[in-house]
């Protein structure tokens, strides 16, 4: 490559370019990490360490071969923390993972191949050529996702990922299905699920997304048996189940109403009848009765489509009203519920109580049975308007008219699901709910709301549905004897060898399908269950089945977004405690959702998705990185190309103080092996903050790290370097680097912002990896493979002044006020000021101030620091009357009041502020004027400017004295010859020769200053008269025009 920079060795300090250019960094960066394979090194040294951090890594879908760029966050978080753990000298776990089965990648593989139905899978591709397909695609995805999050810096073990789709993790996995069976958690039972009829499969809750829907409402009159005219009024959304009618619900406890309209009465709650009939437009009705609703228990109606419905036959014995109490709502429909046990979880749990049939119309591919008759063939959704026709046409529809609402979907295809009794094979983890609970509260949930909502979930707990129609996925390792229905529930690979002769080519359909089983019960033949395992299930035992960890092991540490509290996490405590019986984590951390600049969420059909690439191809890995690390964890984050800028410009601050330092420290040869630093040897403030400073930040640092709030961590950090090293102390010291030869004042300083920076590159590698091992191989003598193989700096107690720290901070309190009173006066800071007046809320900062009134001088540019003991002296406070709030309270008062306020405006505001309020007595009544009733505003005395801080505040004098001006306008000549130095590309040790043509007005004092000058702009020799050199410049200074010359010397 001919690149020497990471090729630096000996004992001197290194010098870095002047140019900070991310991407050309990031480049030779990564190729070094390659060909120095330092991602292995760094894994050998991790090993040997005795103690361990385990990490999981929640799997990525590989049903894409582009992350998003909320996962490139999710991948970044993840590495800070292992970086971090690595420089603490922990042995880290850092295997990754993908998830590999599923709808996900069966669907994507669909699109790929053309195919629209389950049924053209079988007939059409083969479910062999399918299942190969969905493996090559996954693991071409993974291959892929592996090197987009290598390309934004994190290191894991991309070589080894863990992959749910391999033989060895199935194999694994099957162990908690068989700890399930022989704990008595595993049954195979009729249950309602949802159910997609295009992929023709049952779904979890958590596998459905809301959408809202357009779909018909409708309320339907169902004859009471034996009564005139009298109907049970229900309401639904879902006319398709009207077919599929058993029974109907009611609430006993709640009263209920018969209301006459035209010659119908209808049986409706009484909470709910003004609700109706407003909604149906009825205004003539008269409410005949009301009476308890377990009157209406037992009462039987008469099906309106019986006739049409041949599966009606069967449940006409069960036609009659149930109380199911508080399952019936109050909030809408009618207060009676008609109920389909086969079509309606708590419909199904209230017939299993009256043994009423499960009548199920729906074919898995949505469409109706022959047992709906008339409906037979229709998609069910689609004989909805059907259902609603016939009810119309015999008198049974109330009234009809649509609503949009949110409705379940597939989370993969987006179709509408609908509700099917099937049977199922189902984990009884509502037996396991109250150890579901203790373990959710052993572990440390970050944030601690986090907990509060998985305690939430748990309380509506279900058990869990594994089984899935599907082909691509872990296939459930559950045999049943065709002869007597003994089940064999094998434990993983080893054991089905051990009970079968053949052995599949791999452990997927359709090639496990081929296994069969002698039924150790009865010596039939068992075959496999033709199911695959819910696809959360092969996540949800990572911690077991990927492989290297023992049973009894936990993850140190779980990181994802606030969704997976319902899915993965959730998913991996429900594994765990089957299992083991115990939870397999220690620590959750949660992390938000990536949304665009309105705070919507990123997609490409929106047009505002992001690709990860065009943010580093732009603005560099390490702003990326920074920019999201900087944001709250637990919080949803807008992206902003606004704040990717300012990230950028927070690195170039990093880059040009490492600038500073390397140019400086290496002209002079600087070896900091050779200057041990003493406290003792501090004896400027400055470098004793600064080393205090440091020593804190590092303790907060630490414990922000390890307390999982990386945000609060990486802006301390960045802070640090940017407001407390670059543009405080660098402010005060780097003068001190401009001395000539061995000074011990300017070798202490080095010795100071060297152990500082070289302390806080090795931090800083755990968020912007790339810049702090260019710099780090650049800066550092003799420096490790790697800034990552360095361990993290000690805490030095002994370094640690609170009460400095304190002080300097109240020093740069002033100091802003300072500025800002300069600014408000148009008054530049190189212009020297003669005193500054400091006011002081609180006299016990006295000390303080006078401890770090040298460096408040420095800072302000002024001479003097004058305190005042009383803000007075420094601006009047004055109350102008608010006749708004004074008419408000003391109406016909207030004129009088407004005049008093008006004659006494000085009085009143020092009340106000040091009271709280002013009284006043006019014509013998006593009045309170407070702080809403007037507005204090600041008169000052003639020539200050003003500003205030949160202790007080600082005036300076506007007027600024010949001396002043002459040392300001030397100032701004000063700086326009270190402009013209840029311009020529010289360096900082390279010496010029300078020439000046002043106004002559400006000759004397140009002489005076001619010393000061030249040390400040290296300058062998000054020469006043004709301007002349390689760069010749005319400058505008306040004014008046100099001309100026510089030459290389």
């Amino acid at each position: 490559m001919g690149n020497r920079w990471f090729k630096l060795s000996g004992k001197a300090v290194g010098s870095l370019s002047n140019k900070f250019d991310p991407l050309e960094i990031e480049r030779q960066v990564s190729e070094y990490w390659e060909r120095e394979q330092i991602y292995r090194k760094l894994k050998t040294v991790s090993s040997k360490r005795a103690k361990r951090f385990l990490f999981l890594d929640g799997p990525p879908y590989t049903s894409s071969p582009v992350p998003h760029i909320g996962t490139v966050w999710n991948k970044v978080l993840k590495d800070s923390i292992l970086r971090f753990m690595r420089l603490r000298g922990l042995n880290v776990w850092d295997r990754p993972g993908y998830d590999c089965h599923g709808l996900p990648i069966e669907v994507a593989m669909e699109r790929k191949l053309g195919i629209k139905t389950k049924t053209e899978i079988v007939e059409k591709i083969g479910v062999e050529r399918f299942v190969s397909a969905c493996s090559e695609f996954a693991k071409e995805n993974a291959a892929s996702l592996s090197v987009a999050f290598r390309d934004v810096g994190v290191f894991m073990d991309w070589e080894n990922p863990y992959m749910t789709l391999s033989d060895e993790f199935i194999s694994r996995s099957w162990r908690v299905i068989k700890a399930a069976h022989e704990k008595g958690l595993l049954e195979r039972s009729l249950h309602v699920v949802s159910w997609c009829p295009r992929c023709q499969t049952t779904l979890a809750d958590y596998e459905t997304e809301y959408k809202e829907l357009k779909d018909p409402s409708i309320y339907v009159k169902f004859k009471v048996v034996g009564e005139q005219d009298l109907s049970l009024l229900i309401w639904t959304t879902t006319p398709w189940t009207i077919p599929a009618n058993v029974f109907v619900m009611i609430n006993g406890e709640q009263e209920y109403a018969e209301v006459r309209v035209g010659k119908d009465r209808l049986i409706i709650a009484s909470a709910r009848v003004e609700p109706v009939m407003k909604e149906a437009g009825v205004s003539n009705y008269v409410v005949v009765r009301r009476f308890s609703g377990k009157e209406l228990v037992g009462v039987k109606y008469v099906h309106p489509l019986g006739d049409v419905v041949p599966a009606q036959a069967k449940a006409e014995q069960f036609h009659f009203v149930i109380d199911a109490g508080v399952s019936v709502s109050m909030d809408e429909g009618t207060g009676l519920v008609h109920s389909a046990p086969g079509h309606g979880a708590e419909d199904y749990e209230q017939g299993l109580k009256i043994g009423a049939p499960v009548i199920m119309l729906v074919n898995e591919d949505g469409t109706m049975t022959s047992d709906a008759g008339k409906y037979a063939g229709i998609q069910a959704r689609e004989a909805s308007e059907i259902v609603l026709s016939d009810l119309r046409s015999v008198g049974a529809l109330f009234h009809s008219s649509h609503i949009h609402h949110n409705y379940p979907t597939c989370w993969r295809c987006h179709t509408p699901v609908l509700l099917r009794a099937t049977k199922q094979w189902f984990i009884k983890v509502t037996k396991l709910k109250e150890q579901l609970k203790d373990e959710t509260g052993k572990v440390n949930w970050i944030p601690s709301w986090a907990k509060v909502r998985m305690s939430n979930f748990l309380d509506e707990l279900r058990d869990w549905v594994i089984s899935r129609q599907r082909f691509w996925g872990n296939p459930l390792p559950i045999w049943e004897c065709n002869d007597c229905g003994h089940l064999i529930v094998v434990g993983d690979a080893s054991e089905l060898a051990s009970l079968s002769s053949f052995h599949p080519k791999e452990l997927h359909r359709p090639w496990i399908d081929e296994v069969r089983l002698k039924c150790p019960k009865c010596g039939g033949e068992a075959t496999r269950v033709p199911d695959v395992a819910d696809v959360w299930f092969d996540s949800s035992v990572a911690f077991y089945a990927q492989g290297e960890w023992a049973e009894s092991d936990k993850a140190d540490l779980i990181l994802e977004g606030t969704d997976q509290l319902r899915g993965w996490f959730f998913s991996l405590l429900r594994s765990g405690v089957i299992l083991t019986g115990t939870s397999p984590y220690r620590n959750v951390l949660v992390h938000g959702f990536m949304l665009d600049e309105q705070g919507r969420e990123m997609h490409k059909s929106l047009g505002n998705y992001v690709e990860p690439s065009a943010v580093t191809s732009t603005f560099g890995r390490d702003v990326l990185r920074l920019w999201l690390l900087k944001n709250i964890v637990w919080e949803d984050v807008k992206f902003s190309f606004k704040s990717l800028e300012l990230a950028k410009r927070q690195l170039q601050v990093v880059w040009n103080t490492f600038v500073f330092a390397s140019v400086y420290m290496s002209l002079d040869s600087f070896d900091p092996t050779q200057v041990k630093m003493d406290p003792s040897e501090l004896t400027r403030k400055e470098d004793r903050w600064i080393v205090s400073r440091y020593n804190s930040m590092l303790k907060e640092f630490y414990s922000d790290m390890e307390q999982y709030k990386v945000h609060e961590a990486v802006n301390r950090l960045f802070d640090f370097l940017v407001e407390d090293v670059s543009r405080f102390y660098l402010r005060l010291a780097r003068k001190r680097a401009w001395v000539e030869g061995q000074d011990k004042d300017k070798l202490i300083m080095y010795a100071v912002l060297y152990k500082v920076l070289r302390g806080w590159l090795i931090l800083a590698s755990v968020v912007t990896p790339y810049v702090t091992e260019k710099i780090y191989r650049e800066f550092v003598p003799d420096p490790l493979p790697s800034v990552s193989m360095e361990t993290s700096p000690e805490v030095e107690e002994r370094y640690i002044d609170r009460n400095l720290e304190e002080s300097i901070a109240l020093a740069r309190e002033i100091a802003e006020a300072g500025l800002n009173a300069r600014a408000k006066g148009k008054l530049k800071l190189r212009w020297p000021l003669k005193k500054a007046l400091v006011f002081l809320t609180d006299r016990t900062a006295l000390d303080k101030l006078r401890e770090v009134e040298d460096i408040v001088k420095s800072t302000l540019n002024v001479r003097e620091i004058e305190i005042v003991s009383d803000q007075m002296d420094v601006v009047k406070l004055k109350a102008h009357p608010n006749p708004s709030t004074l008419g408000r309270d003391f109406r016909t008062k207030a004129k009088e009041l407004v005049t008093y306020i008006e004659s006494n405006p000085y009085k009143v505001a020092e009340d106000i502020v040091k009271f709280g309020s002013h009284e006043v007595e006019l014509n013998g009544v006593r009045y309170l004027v407070t702080r809403d009733h007037v507005r204090i505003g600041e008169e000052l005395a003639a020539g200050l400017v003003y500003a205030e801080f949160d202790g007080g505040a600082v005036a300076l004098s506007s007027q600024v004295s010949q001396e002043e001006e002459e040392e300001g306008i030397i100032r701004d000549v000063v700086r326009r010859v270190q402009f013209m130095r840029k311009k020529l590309a010289l360096n900082v040790e390279d010496n010029i020769k300078l020439s000046i043509t002043p106004p002559h007005e400006r000759m004397e004092a140009l002489k005076r200053w001619t010393e000061y000058v030249k040390s400040e702009t290296r300058s062998i020799e000054v020469t006043l008269g004709e301007a002349a050199g390689e760069l010749v410049m005319e400058w505008d200074i306040e004014g008046e025009t100099f001309i100026i010359g510089i030459s290389r010397a």
